[in-house]
């Protein structure tokens, strides 16, 4: 099962890195474009906004898997003991109730956005598609994040200053 989860990781971070090299290639030519040319690439802010939703949302699952979202640890002295445990399950299931809202949203959204044959401005890419990739994984990073409710409450993250600390402490 490990080696199942860890080729879907290399795969999605694989598409994750040609996604980012394609928004930098494609604003690279775009500001080219404009500079020397005069004209601006066609398309580039339709082109630019799917592929930053691709980028977001394809790794939102295994940022929230990996509990890897921006935290503040102002309180970290005190949140981070055993019996605070039931708070992190609390937070958890509240981030998973929260991406299940937007993944209800966005799946109807998808549905709207199919009958009425919703497409982007200037490439007329039917957004239907898109918002159903948001909906299907925003539905994936509730379930990462319930699995944050079974799992072992998180622990202070080792810093190389807090490493340097315990070296000379030895």
């Amino acid at each position: 099962m490990d080696a199942y989860l860890s080729r879907i990781r290399k795969l999605v971070e694989a598409l994750l890195i040609l996604t980012l090299s394609g928004m930098v290639l494609l604003t690279f030519i775009d500001v080219i474009g404009r500079r020397l040319f005069g004209a601006p690439l066609y398309g580039a802010h339709d082109a630019t906004e799917h592929l930053m939703a691709i980028m977001v949302f394809c790794g939102l699952p295994l940022l929230t898997l990996t509990r890897g979202h921006l935290t503040v640890d102002l309180f970290d002295k005190w949140l981070l003991r055993p019996n605070w445990a039931w708070w992190h399950r609390l937070v958890s299931l509240l981030v998973a109730l929260v991406l299940l809202l937007i993944a209800y949203e966005f799946y109807n959204s998808a549905i709207e956005a199919s009958q009425i044959q919703e497409i982007s401005q200037s490439l007329s890419i039917p957004r239907g598609g898109m918002y159903g990739f948001i909906a299907f994984t925003s539905l994936l990073s509730a379930l990462a994040a319930l699995l944050g409710c079974f799992g072992a409450p998180p622990s202070h993250p080792v810093t190389v200053q807090s490493h340097a600390t315990e070296e000379r402490a030895k």
